[in-house]
């Protein structure tokens, strides 16, 4: 990432004809928001006196006073490839302070800030590579959404199967126009869905790094006359977009979760970490799978994980060990979509795996059959749990564990908590067309 100063930001601005700057947050939900500024009020910025009133933004609703100012994150500058070459349009991202210069806990980048503070403390850096999955759609006739592709191209197909292969390669380019090192791009197993893999980095880094790679997939979609969702579920017939979570830890340069005189090549810290994970996993499941959809994905028979096993074999296993050691050694955890708001899952699965190091909790034995094929009955035979099958399960995990709370605070695990269950009840209260069709003229 680049270390930029206030004076860099004033030359660049100049020197790039910027004319619009917009001042990005993240609400609880996980979608930016923004101020927009002229590069006239630039100082004023700098100096974090950019004043917003955040009434009205999710998770946000003050106790006290609704003023908060942006602090922008300078290194996180950089100008919109896709908006006028004259006149450009740039971007900070931004973190929320209280108007009396506090930083604001509901803020979801400082959330995560605490959580690396922590691993900062026992020594400890923690990097990410995200896997975003996504679906291209068409737009209809006014531009709006659908769920209606006419391609059928499957797991790395290319064209002329694959209808979406010029806006993933504009989105590829795009991005790296935007400073990202993207590593590898394809074609999902089903119609209409794509992967692009960027390269792994710094926790808060990923983070913002996901965010602007959502908001850059959307605008070049768009301009390809396609909708892209990261909706973990759209089509019911096939299989959903996840996120997945490649999680390492590094202490004095060298990456801990490495050990070659172990069978798997893993060290204590590495099955400990695991260990956490395992044992919060569905605690956490309302962050890392959000959405009553999120929980039509986590179903048998579409490549997502149901059980809570590890394996260095299977690839649907809850927490995949990738064949690949020494300094890249991982833990990837399968189960998050693409939905999640990427700060709060990655602090919750850093909390996690911190308190597996901390308390030593010891992973059960590896699984290392298919957890595809693998059966309830069998599955309750060899003592393996399930993660919640819908969010109002998920939200009742979350009251369980403390561990939300604990890194969340009560005010913001409150807010979290009932509007998830209170999206639960509206889905709830539905009645749906598979009900009509099943049960009109029967009843």
């Amino acid at each position: 990432m680049a270390k930029y100063t206030k004076q860099d930001i004033i030359n660049m601005v100049a020197e790039e004809d910027v004319e619009f700057i917009r001042m990005q947050f993240t609400d609880i939900e996980g979608n930016f928001k923004n101020v927009a500024i002229t590069a006239s009020q630039l100082e004023k910025v700098l100096s974090n006196n950019c004043m917003f009133d955040c009434s009205l933004v999710e998770g946000m609703l003050p106790t006290d006073n609704a003023d908060m100012f942006l602090y922008p994150d300078l290194d996180t500058f950089t100008i919109f490839p896709w908006r006028p070459q004259q006149g450009k349009v740039a971007r900070f991202i931004c973190d929320v302070y209280r108007a009396d210069r506090t930083p604001f806990e509901g803020d979801c980048r400082y959330i995560l800030k605490k959580a690396l503070q922590e691993a900062q403390a026992l020594g400890y850096t923690f990097e990410i590579g995200p896997e975003c999955e996504f679906f291209l759609f068409n737009a209809d006739e006014n531009g709006r959404p659908t769920t209606n592709t006419n391609e059928q191209a499957g797991f790395l197909d290319m064209g002329p199967l694959d209808n979406g292969e010029n806006a993933r390669r504009d989105i590829v380019l795009t991005l790296e126009d935007m400073g990202f090192q993207v590593e590898s791009s394809h074609h999902e197993k089903a119609p209409s869905q794509h992967e692009i893999d960027f390269r792994y980095d710094e926790a808060l880094a990923t983070a913002d790094n996901i965010m602007t790679f959502k908001l850059a997939v959307k605008t070049i979609a768009k301009h390809h006359g396609l909708h892209a969702t990261f909706m973990p579920k759209p089509r019911k017939e096939f299989c959903g977009s996840g996120m997945h979570i490649n999680m390492s830890l590094r202490k004095d340069g060298k990456n801990v979760f490495d050990d070659p005189s172990d069978k798997n090549g893993l060290s204590k810290e590495a099955y400990y970490f695991m260990g956490g994970l395992m044992k919060h996993v569905k605690g956490i499941c309302a962050v890392t799978n959000p959405l009553v959809n999120s929980y039509k994905r986590l179903k048998p028979g579409f490549e997502a994980p149901v059980f809570i096993a590890w394996s260095t074999l299977g690839a649907n296993t809850l927490i995949r060990i990738p064949n690949i050691r020494g300094e890249h050694t991982r833990i990837e955890l399968r189960s998050p979509d693409p939905a999640a708001n990427p700060y709060l899952a990655i602090a919750a699965c850093l909390m996690a795996g911190l308190d597996g190091i901390k308390n030593k909790i010891e992973p059960k034995p590896e699984s290392r059959e298919s957890m595809n094929a693998l059966a309830e009955e069998d599955a309750a035979i060899r003592r393996l749990e399930k993660l919640p099958t819908d969010l109002l399960e998920a939200c009742k995990e979350m009251r369980k564990d403390t561990l939300l709370r604990d890194l969340l605070g009560d005010r913001v695990f409150e807010q979290f908590y009932h509007s998830k269950v209170s999206a639960w009840k509206e889905y709830d209260s539905q009645v749906t067309s598979w009900e009509i069709d099943s049960y009109l003229y029967k009843f």
